[in-house]
């Protein structure tokens, strides 16, 4: 979790729905995988191993890390779906990223692992109903969200991302 998250949870959600703004959720999670795709294919595995910033991931970190997150989400919103208000859990993302060694992975399997988690975590999104957007989990960091929030800050991540991706591949 980042300071933001764990200092003012409202706030992080706040700052990812503003992030995506008008732009349909479904619509920006399903052009992810393509924006991450033409990343991988324009930069070199060198560069995507490339520490731009001390103390900061890599992009590949980046790429590890939305792997976790799609993981993390797709297990959230089906036990948000099919439990009633069900108890979800942060992740402790540096060390999730840390351990797994992404720095180490290979850029191409890093994006087939988040592209094939992403269609299937879609085809949920699709066909979640507006009553099973309303449907609540309680997050042990941020409180109560439901589906419908989950949805927007799952598109607000992407972006969040991808944003970075793109500073630090033109750091270095």
């Amino acid at each position: 979790m980042t300071n933001l998250e764990l200092e003012n949870p409202t706030a992080y959600q706040q700052k990812l729905d503003r992030l995506l703004g008008d732009r349909d959720p479904l619509v920006v999670l399903a052009e992810t995988p393509r924006r991450l795709a033409r990343l991988v294919d324009t930069h070199t595995a060198a560069q995507l191993r490339t520490r731009p910033f001390d103390g900061k991931w890599t992009p590949n970190e980046i790429l590890g890390h939305l792997v976790d997150a799609e993981w993390a989400y797709g297990w959230r919103i089906r036990h948000v779906l099919c439990d009633d208000q069900p108890e979800l859990h942060g992740m402790g993302q540096d060390n999730w990223v840390a351990r797994q060694g992404y720095n180490d992975y290979e850029p191409r399997a890093l994006l087939e692992m988040f592209t094939r988690l992403r269609e299937y975590n879609l085809a949920a999104w699709r066909l979640a109903t507006p009553e099973d957007l309303q449907r609540t989990g309680l997050h042990n960091e941020r409180g109560p969200e439901t589906l419908g929030l989950m949805r927007i800050m799952h598109a607000g991540h992407d972006l969040t991302h991808l944003d970075q991706l793109d500073r630090y591949l033109d750091a270095i």
